[in-house]
């Protein structure tokens, strides 16, 4: 099997910010690591860490506006740390910079006898569930978080799964059993305790009343919870409860080979289809040092565009659905069938192709596709402008929509809101287009943008949105590049079948390649897309094997879910369920 060498370090960005920071906290930073994805990486104590945090928010040029992601990493069992400082558990800061367009990571090493951190729910609302979600995972704590429960496993289970000790197999474990003493504990430790959340029965003037919305409920898609106090039909408070739809994605990474996990990536936006592979399998590129062929970079932003048309007719039409229009979501429906139609005709399956390879993609345009794709770019324009009138332009539609939900810019960053729902706030920012991947900076497309931030322009942005992957797509059938549809780097995976008929030694490489995956060299990287829902992102960790040491899927969904309570207070809850369906979330990639 080849093994690539190591990548060099890159030259990290913006060197003014890194000198002053060097200059503000001198032998505090612990060391500086070089990444092959350039993102400027400290460790910092943690008798120092918020002063660093708060320093990059507030007092830096740039300033880091929003806190993206916050998770750790076992390093027990690691073997190549070099240049790193010594530690047993690290946690990882992932900073955003909208107006500088950059990227910074802080990391903050910790013994195992000894997790414990301060928390950032001060400086980002958004770190509540980051947090929470760290310590369910790790057993690391942070101190003064306002309320540390388990968020994606049950709240009854024993140790935290993305230890290395922790299972990753069922066949690892004792068979599961459910006897009536367990049931009966299982459920008293879902049962909803206001008073733990800093809710009250009653105020001076009325009693409020508790219910559960979900998790099974029509309009809160998917396996997902709401416990709510009301006063009469008022929103006063609320608690997203989610989990239910946790299957360990993360843990499953560091279980299969670098090649083999690319379909469970399918399966976190289960409405993405292909465009949950492509981060992936950028990251795994960029530590590997391969470079993707012009052809295979405009064949996945075809195919991702499609996806994106297809999740963004299914939102529109539930969104339509849940705010009383019975009809628009079986025409949508019909024409989101009619794209899977062309998909699987390309890549041989609908939702869930997992068709993009390390390298490239699975196999080259199959004959024909020029008149699928010409058929998408007839049928969908006259039918995106007849659902104008038939949704967007219906007098109940805005009333039910316009005003409801509201939140601006700077909510949006303190809760890590990305995608349509920030570019409703009336910020221009697109990931295509401010750090363009695969080829983006060679289309033509406009970024719509809104100002008023509540359900109705989150809803007109997608729909525009739709209008703007069509150019995309028209571009990449009138400039389909010549060439090969994978590229030839050693460690592409798997290499192109056909040449396996050429001699023994390729079909052995080819053989190896999918049961045992590629040795990735050690390093790290991060890749992010402007994904159907917001910006999604692999955090992957190679310890020179060939499977992933880490693997951390950054959702735009889980952070978007975490700012309901903060929008709906004050509305009733038929506005609520506007305010949910206008998120555009699935569980799948909130729980992954």
């Amino acid at each position: 099997m080849q093994v690539a060498e190591q990548n060099p370090p890159i030259a990290t960005q913006n060197p003014q910010l890194l000198s002053k920071l060097r200059q503000d906290f001198g032998d505090n930073i612990l060391a500086e690591q070089h990444t092959c994805d350039a993102i400027p990486t400290f460790w910092v104590d943690r008798q120092h860490l918020l002063n660093l945090l708060q320093t990059l928010k507030e007092s830096t040029s740039p300033v880091f506006e929003m806190l993206f992601d916050i998770t750790a990493i076992d390093e027990r069992l690691r073997v190549h740390r070099e240049g790193q400082p010594a530690s047993e558990f690290t946690v990882v800061y992932h900073l955003m910079s909208f107006s500088g367009n950059c990227d910074f990571r802080v990391k903050v090493p910790l013994e195992d006898r000894d997790l414990c951190l301060p928390t950032a729910t001060n400086l980002w609302p958004s770190a509540n569930w980051y947090e929470r979600e760290t310590w369910d995972m790790f057993g690391i704590e942070f101190e003064g978080h306002p309320n540390l429960y388990r968020i994606v496993l049950p709240p009854t289970w024993k140790g935290h799964a993305l230890r290395k000790e922790h299972p990753a197999r069922a066949t690892e474990m004792e068979p599961f059993s459910l006897d009536d003493d367990k049931t009966s504990i299982e459920q008293e430790a879902l049962k909803f305790k206001p008073e733990e959340w800093g809710m009250k029965q009653k105020s001076e003037t009325t009693e409020f009343m508790f219910l559960n919305l979900g998790p099974n409920h029509p309009s809160v898609h998917g396996a997902f919870r709401i416990a709510l106090q009301l006063d009469g039909e008022i929103v006063v408070d609320a608690v997203p409860d989610i989990g239910y739809h946790h299957r360990g994605a993360e843990k499953m990474a560091e279980r299969q080979s670098w090649h083999t996990f690319i379909p469970y990536t399918d399966r976190i936006d289960y409405l993405g289809g292909v465009m949950n592979n492509l981060p992936y399998v950028m990251a795994v590129e960029k530590m590997a040092g391969i470079e993707v062929t012009p052809r295979a970079q405009v064949i996945r932003v075809m195919l991702a565009e499609m996806f994106r048309l297809c999740s963004h007719l299914l939102f529109y039409g539930t969104f339509a659905q849940d705010l009383g229009q019975l009809s628009p979501v079986f025409y949508m429906f019909v024409e989101r069938e009619r794209i899977f139609n062309i998909i699987e005709s390309i890549c041989g399956a609908r939702m869930h192709p997992g068709w993009f390879r390390i390298g490239g993609v699975a196999q080259d345009l199959p004959n024909g596709w020029e008149k699928r794709v010409e058929e998408l770019l007839d049928f969908m324009p006259p039918r995106l402008n007849e659902y104008d009138g038939m949704v967007l332009n219906n007098g109940i539609f805005k009333r039910r929509s316009q005003g409801v939900g509201v939140y601006n810019t700077q909510d949006a960053f303190d809760w890590g809101i990305t995608g349509a729902g920030l570019r409703a706030t009336g910020f221009e920012w697109d990931f295509r287009k401010e750090r363009p991947y695969s080829g983006y900076e060679n289309f033509e497309f406009d970024v719509p943008v809104a100002v008023n931030g509540d359900c109705y322009d989150r809803c007109a942005i997608r729909v525009e949105e739709m209008r703007q992957s069509l150019r995309i797509i028209k571009q990449c059938l009138d400039n389909m590049p010549a060439g090969d549809y994978k590229s030839d780097h050693p460690l592409t995976t798997p290499p192109r079948k056909e040449k396996t008929l050429l001699d023994i030694e390729t079909l052995i490489n080819h053989f190896l390649s999918v049961s045992w995956g590629p040795v990735i060299p050690p390093n790290e990287a991060t890749v992010a897309i402007e994904a159907t829902k917001g910006i999604n992102s692999y955090y992957l960790v190679s310890d020179g094997n060939t499977s992933s040491y880490r693997t951390r899927i950054r959702t735009p969904s889980f952070a978007h879910l975490q700012q309901i309570p903060a929008i709906s207070r004050g509305f009733m809850v038929a506005d609520l369920i506007a305010i949910v369906a206008s998120i555009d979330f699935v569980m799948a990639d909130v729980d992954r």
